[in-house]
């Protein structure tokens, strides 16, 4: 691949709170702990006391990838790198870098692969930085997510695949029996290259040899990302939990993150952040087979929604410290948890997903957990030869395709017509004229110039609308390259939107393989904060 780089400013495609985060406005410093630097990293390192237990995180890791359903499938020679980065998670001056996400099917959006390959660069990049320590990239899988409707689908080359399903309950835990018609639908967008059969395989195996959706995505993740030593942790365990336990028993009865997080927002609103998550009063759901429901307090009892489960404060203390696995974190309260159990100095996450750390500092400050450093993930365009061709029979940039679709035609055909089109010269005559008539009208009676003015305006209007119609009338003289100019921002652009927020991996690892992963990693740099846009062809230095 071949990489130029844009600032994020000029995309128009983000937040003006992630800019201004990038671009590290003062406004937002008691919102963090350290800046996204190495600077920052280093400061955090010095004064870093990781709480998490370490043992038992290592023994749970080992259960997970041991999993029969799903250490078959393994390729146990190049597991050798994460199992040597679960092992070193064990020693004192090893810290992870996580990145989460939800448990799209076939990994869903590209900027999945994106978050991965930050997290996986990141981590190597601090330990060039810090020889003497350890850095562990994690992906942290959301599989206590309920969201069913928004990780059923996934899209490949346009095409919405979804798998129709009657789920309930937690996404990890979802059985895949009647997954198959989806992956023949997803898979037979692939083709039939050796890459392309290759990838099938793997998606196959993923799907049809393991238990659940959580066991499927650890063997399809793993299967891509192991020989960089990426650690997949499923939170979803009693052992991690019981670690929690203290924090779910405190927050549900005194709800000090409703508390703490409602306060933040009022301080964030006063600087024009728009808040991303509302926290509750009870911040957990309560977690069975099939089934997470909201707990709320009513008339002093703590009750399951859709259900009949009830419980005093007394019983749900003892249920809690007997069952910590049943109580499940929501979207405010999940990084307290990941804190809590994982040694982590810096979380990876979208535009959104960095908004929302911010409303959590001041929870994390009364709890006394570590608070990481906030790195907004890669954010990337990819273009195929194809398109870069075309792109320059237009005598386009990649910078042009950022422009909104009106502004690109509108600037391509002022630039490529044989005719005038802009009337900013006819314009500057007509101002000299009606200057002169104000100035005639004035002298025959004052109260005239009013009614000069607003003949003007309505000129200028006419002439706005009629400059309009000019270059209307141009499009359709070029309406082969108004066309073609079209259908590759649609490429590129798929509903108006970033090409990674809604396309598949899938076709671009077809086209590459490992070439693929191997290129994002080389011209990814986190702590650069520039878009990337990547020319497609293998570069095999890595």
């Amino acid at each position: 691949m071949k990489a130029t780089y844009l600032e994020y400013s000029e995309t128009n495609c983000f937040s003006s709170t992630l800019i201004r985060y990038i671009e590290k406005d003062p406004q937002l410093s008691s919102f963090i702990s350290y800046q996204p630097t190495f600077n920052g990293f280093k400061e955090l390192l010095e004064t870093y006391k990781p709480i998490a237990d370490r043992l038992t995180l290592v023994k749970v890791l080992k259960e997970q990838y041991s999993k029969p359903s799903a250490a078959s499938s393994f390729d146990q020679t190049s597991l050798q790198a994460v199992n040597e980065n679960i092992n070193t998670l064990a020693q004192e001056n090893t810290y992870t870098v996580t990145t989460g996400h939800q448990l799209n099917i076939f990994t869903g959006p590209l900027y999945f692969v994106f978050k991965i390959v930050t997290a996986i660069k990141l981590a190597s990049d601090l330990k060039i930085k810090f020889p003497d320590k350890n850095f562990v990239p994690i992906y942290w899988m959301a599989t206590e997510d309920h969201d069913f409707d928004e990780i059923n689908h996934t899209y490949i080359s346009g095409k919405k695949v979804v798998w129709n399903y009657p789920a309930k309950g937690a996404t990890g835990r979802l059985k895949l029996d009647n997954i198959l018609n989806c992956i023949r639908e997803f898979t037979g967008v692939l083709g039939g290259s050796d890459k392309a059969l290759e990838l099938t395989k793997l998606i196959e195996a993923a799907y049809t040899k393991t238990e659940s959706l959580a066991d499927a995505t650890r063997l399809l993740v793993n299967a891509l990302f192991q020989k960089y030593g990426l650690v997949i942790v499923d939170a979803d365990h009693i052992d991690l939990k019981k670690q929690f336990t203290s924090v779910i028993k405190d927050d549900i009865i005194h709800q000090h993150s409703f508390k703490n997080i409602s306060d933040t927002d009022s301080k964030l609103k006063a600087i024009d952040v728009e808040t991303q998550v509302n926290p509750r009063e009870i911040n957990f759901f309560y977690l069975l087979d099939d089934f997470r429901e909201r707990i709320v307090l009513d008339d002093g009892n703590y009750h399951v929604l859709n259900s009949e489960i009830s419980f005093s404060e007394a019983e749900l203390t003892t249920e809690i410290e007997n069952h910590p696995e049943r109580f499940s974190p929501n979207v405010v309260m999940r990084p307290l948890y990941q804190e809590i159990i994982l040694p982590n100095i810096a979380y990876i996450g979208g535009g959104a997903e960095i908004v929302y750390w911010l409303q959590l500092k001041q929870n994390f400050d009364f709890y006394k957990i570590n608070f990481p450093i906030l790195v907004p993930r890669n954010s990337a365009l990819i273009v195929d030869e194809t398109l870069d061709k075309k792109l320059n029979r237009l005598e386009l940039t990649f910078f042009d395709l950022f422009k909104n679709t009106e502004e690109l035609q509108k600037e391509w055909i002022l630039a490529h017509s044989q005719h005038t089109l802009n009337l900013k010269e006819e314009w500057k005559e007509l101002e000299s004229i009606f200057s002169k008539l104000q100035t005639r009208a004035k002298n025959i009676d004052p109260t005239l110039g009013p009614s000069t003015e607003a003949v003007k305006t309505r000129l200028e209007k006419a002439l706005r609308s009629l400059e309009k119609k000019l270059i209307k009338a141009e499009k359709k003289n070029h309406a082969e390259a108004i066309s073609l100019i079209l259908s590759i921002r649609k490429k590129l652009f798929p509903n108006g939107g970033l090409q990674e927020r809604t396309e598949s991996f899938a076709l671009f690892y077809v086209k590459s393989g490992d070439c693929f992963i191997n290129d994002l990693f080389k011209h990814f740099e986190p702590l650069a904060f520039k878009f990337s846009i990547l020319q497609e062809g293998c570069d095999n230095t890595i």
